[in-house]
Order: structure tokens, then C-alpha cells, then sequence
């Protein structure tokens, strides 16, 4: 199984539905641009979002696998996939990466 890089590229942040529809709360999201996470043996990266885990596994796990070319070519790396959580008043977007297997030691 390969491991899967995690990069978070780009937050946004929607503040006029947040004042219209969320009730205030003191934290939210700790993912900031350019943070990494390796996602091994198809499991959530220790300290990972579990709600974007959610959003997220079913690609992991995917690309883990061997899976590529989502939706027929969506992505120009075909053992990728741009994937966002489903915060709807601050989501991220992150780049899954599939990792080449490491070589096995020479005996």
C-alpha cells in the first residue's frame, strides 16, 4: 500500500455566511497553507482534521491502492487528487499525492 502525501494549498474563509448562518464559536480549523501530512497504510495522519478526514479518506484510500485518473483525467497527475473538507464557511483545499512504494533493502 502507498503512502499518501496530504498538502494543504489554500483556505478560504466565508465570512458573510458565517455571520448569517454559524453560531460564533472560539476554534475552528488549525490547518494552515503549505502544512504537509503523510497519510500511511490508508490510516489518518496523527493530529489530522477528523472532519476533513472524512471528506478526504475515500481518495486516500483510493490512491493507497493503486487507484488513478479519477473522473477520466480530471488532474493533470493522474495518482492525484484535489479534494477539500466540508466546512462550508472555511474550507481547505488539499492535494493528495500517491507516493512511490519504497525500494526494498538489498540483501
Amino acid at each position: 500500500m502507498r503512502s499518501v502525501r496530504i498538502t494543504a494549498v489554500r483556505r478560504a474563509c466565508y465570512r458573510d455566511l458565517m455571520e448569517q448562518y454559524e453560531n460564533p464559536i472560539e476554534h475552528a480549523c488549525d490547518v494552515g497553507e503549505g502544512q504537509v501530512f503523510i497519510a500511511r497504510d490508508g490510516q489518518r495522519p496523527e493530529g489530522f482534521c477528523e472532519s476533513a478526514w472524512g471528506s478526504l479518506s475515500p481518495f486516500v484510500m483510493a490512491l493507497a491502492c493503486g487507484a488513478r485518473d479519477f473522473y477520466d483525467g480530471w488532474m493533470k497527475n493522474p495518482r492525484s487528487a484535489m479534494i477539500s473538507c466540508n466546512d462550508g464557511f472555511r474550507p481547505v483545499s488539499f492535494l493528495l499525492e500517491a507516493l512511490e512504494e519504497p525500494e526494498e533493502p538489498v540483501r
